[in-house]
């Protein structure tokens, strides 16, 4: 019963746990391992992004407007507000006649402590530059430009820049678009329901396409892969993984305890959610899994030991516990 969970130790006693769901797809859509129910439904969250910026590419708003590869890696991104994140988001809306003004994600304080530091120090208030998903939304925006399409309420399910990304959804995932739940995000633009399983197909299709070389696929997974400090953050997983494996792999985070990343190499897609959308259980699920299917070696392990199995402290700076893994995948024959 304990199987398939992320415990939470306090000393050497179990507090709490994690129970996970994962499902490893090939590009043929082949369930290759799983743990727990693979057919879960829950909502993609920003670990759809990569699919939502593919459209830039292929409706020709990078080349109109000169996006770069950063300025498209922070579109795939849940960034940490740090200046650079808030610079690119900058770029992006002044290369297209917008600004931070035009955007529908509300503020929120930088996920970078300095930089949250710095902006209360200075007196200053979040911005909505500093939203984790400016990047999408600066592009969704990109998007509403290149068609001639009225930028006000891109954010809303009956918007033209809505309906085109979710058919792009469902040409990854394998799902059609009239079958997909949909429901409105943290940061107020649609998001799309569906199972892991589809979620892990459409990043398996995604790390294929980009070594095909699929125009589109190869510049997402490109930029993801060459500017992992967009994805994400200073200390952040999706940046260290990526910076660790060195273009191995692309991933990318989601809310409430969702998790999703592609192998080029081995054309896989790994999709997983943590059931109570535990965000402390992520990181050592997902690393625990790749170690599983050796996709990360033991040394890169031990790189990202403080994901891994991360510390708990307490207010007086002392280490009182762990949180490990125990996962096991199983494969359809077994």
């Amino acid at each position: 019963m304990n199987e398939n969970v992320i415990e939470v130790l306090r000393g050497t006693t179990v507090e709490a746990r994690h129970r996970v769901h994962a499902a490893v797809v090939d590009a043929e859509g082949r369930l290759r391992a799983s743990a727990g129910d693979p057919e879960l439904i829950t909502f993609f969250r920003s670990s759809a992004k990569p699919f939502q910026a593919i459209p830039l590419i292929d409706d020709g708003a990078c080349t109109r407007f000169g996006l770069t590869s950063e300025e498209l890696a922070l579109c795939c991104g849940s960034h940490s507000g740090e200046p650079r994140h808030v610079q690119l988001a900058e770029s992006i809306l002044r290369k297209i006649g917008l600004d931070g003004e035009s955007l529908a994600c509300g503020a929120h304080a930088p996920f970078h402590e300095p930089t949250r530091r710095d902006l209360a120090d200075a007196g200053r208030e979040p911005v909505r530059l500093h939203n984790n998903c400016s990047g999408k939304h600066a592009g969704m925006l990109a998007l509403a430009r290149v068609h001639g399409w009225d930028a006000a309420g891109y954010h809303l399910l009956e918007h033209p820049v809505q309906g085109r990304l979710l058919t792009e959804l469902s040409r990854w995932v394998g799902i059609p678009y009239d079958a997909i739940a949909l429901a409105t995000d943290g940061c107020g633009v649609v998001c799309h329901a569906l199972p892991i399983r589809n979620m892990a197909l459409g990043f398996a299709q995604l790390a294929a396409a980009s070594r095909r070389g699929e125009p589109a696929a190869s510049e997402v997974v490109g930029a993801m892969m060459d500017y992992p400090e967009m994805v994400a953050g200073l200390g952040r997983l999706c940046t260290e993984l990526m910076v660790q494996v060195e273009g191995r792999m692309f991933a990318k985070i989601g809310a409430e305890g969702v998790y999703c990343v592609g192998v080029p190499g081995a054309e896989l897609g790994i999709a997983l959610k943590v059931e109570d959308g535990g965000k402390r259980a992520v990181a050592p699920a997902i690393l625990a899994i790749l170690r599983q299917l050796d996709l990360i070696s033991e040394e890169d392990l031990g790189a990202l030991q403080a994901h891994a199995f991360p510390e708990i402290g307490n207010s007086c700076g002392e280490i009182v516990g762990q949180i490990r893994p125990n996962i096991r995948l199983t494969t359809p024959h077994a």
